[in-house]
């Protein structure tokens, strides 16, 4: 992911700097993978030093993200995905988890980091039936985004747009709302939104942690209370639950009690 706390210029490709920690190499991290540095270990290992309940936090958000394919296959149709910001592949993919459950879903991956790019063939890998492509470019080149993803969606269907733990890179709020908002702008009606970012309010040992790593020269990322992630969702028919904590969110009804953890998301469709 890109550092997103200004409105770039023109895209340009960066190497990959392995001196300092990596937000989506740490996400990849606590979430098992293998595609990070000694630098991302340490600044994971630091930061769940100070809140242990980060992996939860990694994982809830993944499996937030599963329930949310899961219903929009299954329980309305749709069959176009949009994923901006996907960061590193780790397990339960978008395209994982929409093609297995319809094998001709088509999915579009977007991000503006050399590391995602280097791994963009493992993104790639499609069923027969479906298409997955991957585009370079930035959160705020919504043109770029649209224009990239119509050569392998059909932007006159109903698509899901999917924001995972994203728009906290962006450290202007009305610019955060505001690219939302012209994103879903370019799809049409029976479209969805999902979005799941971390939050302030139900933790404060998370809130420590995650500002004490933004002080160490990382991308740093800023938790926001519930009010302002909800008004991400302004405009649209928001499903219930409505905008919870993510493991709140259409349980598995066989899992566990959920706990509510210091990350909040929902799903809407726009009418």
């Amino acid at each position: 992911m890109t550092d997103y706390t200004t409105s770039p210029g023109p895209a340009v490709h960066r190497e990959i700097d392995t001196s300092v920690p990596h937000s989506a190499r740490i996400w990849n991290y606590w979430l098992g993978g293998k595609d990070n540095y000694p630098v991302d270990e340490e600044a994971g290992d630091a930061y769940s030093a100070i809140f242990p309940g980060i992996i939860t936090i990694a994982r809830s958000s993944r499996a937030f993200l599963r329930r949310n394919l899961t219903y929009l296959v299954q329980e309305v149709g749709i069959r176009q995905f949009l994923d901006v910001g996907t960061g590193l592949p780790t397990v339960a993919n978008t395209h994982e988890v929409a093609q297995r459950l319809a094998p001709e879903a088509r999915i579009v991956y977007v991000d503006h980091d050399p590391m995602v790019l280097a791994h963009a063939r493992a993104l790639l890998a499609s069923t027969p039936q479906g298409t997955t492509a991957y585009v370079d470019a930035d959160l705020f080149d919504v043109d770029r985004i649209l224009t990239a993803a119509a050569e392998t969606l059909d932007l006159t269907r109903p698509t899901a747009l999917i924001l995972s733990n994203i728009l906290g890179h962006v450290a202007d709020y009305d610019q955060a709302r505001a690219t939302v908002s012209r994103l879903m702008d370019g799809l049409p009606s029976g479209s969805y939104l999902s979005i799941s970012d971390g939050s302030r309010g139900t933790d404060a040992d998370y809130e420590q942690a995650q500002d004490a790593y933004n002080e160490t020269g990382a991308v740093p990322y800023f938790l926001r209370p519930l009010d302002e992630i909800e008004a991400f969702f302004d405009g649209l028919e928001l499903l219930d639950p409505g905008v919870v904590s993510v493991p709140c969110w259409r349980p598995d009804p066989t899992s566990p009690t959920p706990v509510a953890i210091g990350e909040h998301g929902g799903l809407a469709r726009k009418p």
